[in-house]
């Protein structure tokens, strides 16, 4: 087909408003569409590509002269010539372009490229694992990755982070003596990784081939009083405390309830009846995943006389308030525990001996051994989920009249032992 049908520049500019052609041809598709785009006219260029056929824009005249018009259209006849779609090429480079300015705006803002490790990372932390679990748990880990993961291997594509890459940052966190840190990290690694897979930004998970490669973690249990006398000791040191009476109270009811030390520091007077001897820990309170928090049941607590005691006794001091037990220094929010493992420093257990955490496990241990309580029924107290031999799990308002018992008898043990009875290991049956 001829080419270069239209004379010049010149003679485009003789065109007048009203003229009556609707285009001037220049050859081998590319022509010129008169009066388009509020009076400008368009150059465009026709071609058909594997049998179909399709128009592209080359840009608007005066804007684009007709020698710019022509260097345009040779160079889509040539990608045609190879093979190429001069649209799709074109919409090929708008969106390299597009990436290209969206990875410089988050390089200004200091934000990670689109598909990193580090982008893939916080769209699966905001996204899925803050629905999931606490927000203490989510920023837990976060932080690990911002400060393990992220400075090594946050900018480069997730696609193309293999195992040796993720080991080698773990690498580092083992070598600061902090292997339980490595594995929860590797953990988090292959959640991203599978959020990635999921998303389209890679195919596979590499964390999952280092299954093997680290250290096992070491289980050391919380430091607990288990032997009789020392436990005597215990009780008696509690009695005779002479610091403030909130942190006296707290240890008491932490050994007469064994509950965890967060929910005993953050309970409210709301949350007991002491006429019928109760205590009820909200959901919300209690450590669970998210959905636990939220749809989970609230934990029975049955107090035995003496706990009702302690707690009868601090409410001249704290009853007038929220907390049952606040801070000294802000009474709208509740003590710390650091204050109560810092009481029992004082009173003569230092942390390899005895915690506030410790109660749990002096009571779970002695309650079994000593007393011959079912273990199903002191899990239950304890809000741990046991599943039985038939896969179910123990519903935790089960067993309310045993474990009302089991507190009773444990405050009762736990008086002969402060009072220095002779104490005669009973075993279970």
């Amino acid at each position: 087909m001829a080419r270069h049908l239209i004379a010049s520049d010149a003679a485009i500019r003789t065109i007048k408003p009203g003229d009556p052609r609707k285009r001037l041809n220049d050859g081998d598709g590319l022509h010129l569409l008169l009066f388009v785009k509020g009076g400008a006219h368009g150059w465009r260029l026709a071609y058909a590509h594997e049998g179909r056929r399709n128009v592209i824009s080359l840009g608007t005249y005066p804007d684009t002269s007709l020698s710019n018009a022509r260097k345009k259209a040779d160079e889509a006849r040539r990608l045609l010539s190879e093979g190429t779609d001069p649209s799709a090429a074109r919409k090929q480079t708008k969106t390299a372009t597009a990436q290209a300015d969206e990875a410089d705006r988050r390089a200004d803002a200091g934000l990670p490229p689109v598909g990193s490790f580090e982008a893939v990372a916080r769209e699966w932390l905001a996204s899925v694992h803050t629905a999931k679990v606490s927000a203490g748990h989510s920023d837990r880990t976060r932080l690990r990755l911002e400060q393990n993961v992220f400075p090594w291997l946050g900018r480069l594509p997730l696609a193309s982070v293999s195992a040796p890459m993720v080991l080698e940052c773990l690498q580092r966190v083992v070598a600061r003596g902090t292997v339980e840190t490595a594995h929860r990290v590797k953990d988090a690694c292959g959640q991203v990784f599978r959020y990635g897979i999921a998303t389209g930004h890679c195919e596979r998970n590499p964390a999952a081939d280092l299954r093997d490669a680290l250290p096992p973690v070491r289980v050391e249990h919380r430091a607990a009083i288990t032997d009789p006398a020392r436990v005597g000791e215990l009780l008696r040191a509690l009695l005779a405390c002479t610091g403030q009476p909130t942190t006296q109270a707290a240890l008491q009811l932490a050994a007469l309830t064994f509950q965890r030390p967060g929910e005993i520091r953050g309970a409210t007077w709301a949350e007991f009846d002491l006429d019928a001897g109760t205590w009820l820990i909200p959901s919300h309170r209690m450590k669970r995943n998210l959905q636990g928090k939220a749809t989970g049941p609230d934990h029975v607590v049955p107090l035995s006389r003496q706990a009702v005691a302690v707690l009868r006794g601090l409410q001249p001091l704290t009853g007038s308030g929220l907390l049952v037990f606040p801070g000294l220094r802000d009474r709208a929010r509740p003590i710390s525990d650091m204050t109560m493992n810092a009481a029992l420093r004082r009173l003569g257990f230092d942390g390899e001996e005895m915690t506030a955490h410790g109660f749990r496990a002096m009571a779970r241990t002695m309650l079994s051994e000593r007393l011959g309580v079912a273990p199903e029924v002191i899990e239950a107290q304890l809000a741990h989920t046991v599943p039985d031999a038939l896969g179910r799990a123990y519903n935790r308002t089960e067993f309310t009249d045993q474990r009302r018992h089991m507190m009773q008898a444990w405050a009762d043990y736990l008086d002969t032992l402060r009072m220095g009875a002779q104490v005669i290991p009973i075993r279970a049956a």
